[in-house]
């Protein structure tokens, strides 16, 4: 059985809720979006993730009121270089969403979603911890898997296999 064909203009997803809700929100904030195998991502802008996070969780249609996951891909030596993602479920409608931020290598910085989602502390630390991407307003952002002294950070494609020596 063959596959059905991504779905990757966004003038074609601007049926779906949670494309309409953002585009309504802030047309600039949606970068460009995909649907495939049944799947919605969504690209918005590093400096409106945390409202549309909040504008998501808020509509009455949609309440994705559950940050189930949060990871980062290195694309090195691509830039932007990182893409971190985050995986959102509305426990109404039994739906999952994901969100990505692209990122330059220069300058790995986005804002915090624990003030949204609690949760979101450990998952945050541990792309930082892993990929060296700082979130802005994180309340304890320390390492939570490498020990403190540790020089870099492993899951980035360009660190050396054996580590620093």
């Amino acid at each position: 059985m063959a596959l059905e064909p991504a779905i990757t203009d966004l003038e074609l997803l601007k049926d779906r809720l949670e494309v309409a809700c953002l585009l309504a929100w802030r047309e600039g904030a949606v970068r460009s979006a995909r649907y495939d195998r049944n799947e919605l991502t969504i690209w918005v802008d590093r400096t409106s993730l945390r409202e549309a996070c909040l504008t998501l969780k808020k509509d009455p249609q949609l309440q994705y009121n559950m940050l189930s996951d949060v990871t980062c891909v290195d694309w090195y030596p691509n830039e932007p270089r990182f893409e971190v993602v985050y995986q959102l479920f509305s426990a109404l409608n039994k739906r999952y969403l994901r969100l990505k931020v692209k990122l330059s290598g220069g300058d790995a910085s986005v804002d915090s979603l624990v003030p949204i989602w609690p949760g979101a502390n450990f998952f945050e630390r541990e792309v930082f911890d892993l990929f060296g991407v700082r979130f802005d307003e994180h309340p304890n952002l320390t390492r939570i898997m490498m020990p403190e002294n540790w020089e870099g950070h492993p899951l980035r494609k360009d660190y050396p296999v054996e580590g620093y020596r």
